[in-house]
């Protein structure tokens, strides 16, 4: 991630359903899988920056902790967790003050949406959690029927996309053959 983009995140310093902002930490599976889990349930995804006080002030991260962020350390620890899995990435950005970040860049779901697959630390198995488009930004399980129905859309949508891009599509009834059906509605 470039400077300009990572300053063009911190500027607003507001947490949204697409960004969270976390305190400077090593990586530890515990204190991200639920937002990792969320994220992954969101339409196209968020980010998670480490490196951001509880009062939005700018801390970065050491040296130490972004070594702490090792790919295939974190996938290895996050797998458990999510059925059928999260797709992520890992990066370190410099604002303009030369302060270091960890950037993970949680992708959507491709088919179906990630639930979580075993208890842990503020997770529970059988549940998914997401981050509601309204209200204040968090990572919670789905509470309701209007945040079940917009995965589920997002699935959906998901599943029709993948099946058009194998080559199938969706047959298309004469009208003719409507009329008759509804007999004359």
């Amino acid at each position: 991630m470039r400077t300009d983009e990572l300053e063009a995140l911190l500027l607003g310093a507001e947490e949204t359903p697409k960004l969270e902002f976390k305190a400077a930490m090593a990586w530890e599976a515990r204190g991200l899988i639920k937002d990792m889990l969320a994220m992954a349930n969101v339409q196209d995804g968020g980010r998670i920056i480490i490196g951001v006080a509880d009062d939005m002030t700018r801390q970065g991260v050491s040296q130490g902790q972004i070594d702490s962020f090792n790919i295939d350390l974190m996938r290895d620890q996050v797998r458990p967790f999510a059925h059928p899995y999260i797709r992520f990435s890992v990066d370190c950005a410099t604002d303009s003050n030369g302060l270091d970040y960890v950037v993970i860049d949680v992708r959507q779901f491709d088919d179906m949406p990630v639930i979580c697959a075993r208890d842990g630390h503020e997770v529970n198995e059988g549940r998914i959690y997401y981050r509601p488009m309204r209200g204040r930004a968090q990572s919670a399980p789905i509470s309701n029927a209007l945040d079940m129905a917009e995965i589920l859309d997002l699935a959906v949508v998901n599943r029709m996309q993948r099946y058009r891009r194998l080559g199938f599509q969706v047959e298309q009834p004469h009208e003719a053959e409507l009329d008759e059906e509804l007999g004359g509605l």
